[in-house]
């Protein structure tokens, strides 16, 4: 299985929301030997339980496997029964969710949007911030946060993409999630695996790894 201690967290995250198993399976094949080494499955998707256990045990000695979108107790025991190996979410974690992931082994990647709210999540036991929407605030916002509050891992996700990625690298974000910012969905849709591998090119080239 492979490592997923925060020192070899993969730099980018692919979000993957709304696909079937067959769909999410035809990234990740695409992802193996790319520099993209994780996924997020979020758990608002229909039978997302059962697609992140099929990953994990198809892929997850060379893809770290995450659950996304778990808001409540529920999702993260949901998570931590189909293997995830991290977790996310668009909101803040209760301490129950961090009772429940830390007990579990899982790395906790909690969200947050004001400095009040990201040092209150690293306080509660967070190893890694989440930024949401990192677009709206953009990249300066990054380094602004940090200079008071020290350098943190934080991760940009919503409106980032090959364009302004390494952009937020450079003011001193830690990792990124991205979806459509890598992928064309209609390539994930079809299952053009060609195309899919084109689309993971490209952006790699925009960012320095």
């Amino acid at each position: 299985m492979i490592d997923a201690s925060l020192t070899k967290f993969p730099k980018v995250t692919v979000i993957l929301r709304g696909y079937n198993y067959e769909q999410v399976r035809c990234v990740v094949r695409s992802m193996v030997g790319t520099k993209l080494g994780a996924i997020e499955v979020a758990m608002n998707t229909p039978g997302a339980a059962q697609i992140i256990e099929k990953v994990v045990n198809e892929f997850g000695d060379e893809v770290l496997v995450g659950a996304g979108t778990v808001i409540s107790a529920t999702r993260a025991n949901a998570a931590v029964e189909a293997g995830a190996r991290f977790a996310l979410s668009p909101i803040c974690f209760t301490e129950e969710i961090f009772s429940i992931c830390k007990a579990n082994g899982l790395l906790t990647v909690p969200s947050a949007f004001s400095p009040s709210e990201v040092w209150s999540m690293f306080e509660m036991g967070a190893d890694i911030v989440k930024v949401f929407p990192a677009g709206t605030l953009g990249p300066k916002y990054i380094k602004d946060i940090q200079a008071p509050l020290n350098p943190m891992p934080i991760m940009v996700v919503g409106g980032v993409n090959g364009d302004n990625c390494q952009e937020f690298f450079d003011q001193g974000a830690s990792y990124a999630g991205i979806g459509s910012g890598i992928f064309d969905p209609r390539h994930i849709i079809e299952m053009d695996e060609g195309a899919l591998k084109a689309d993971i090119e490209a952006f790699e080239q925009k960012v320095r790894w």
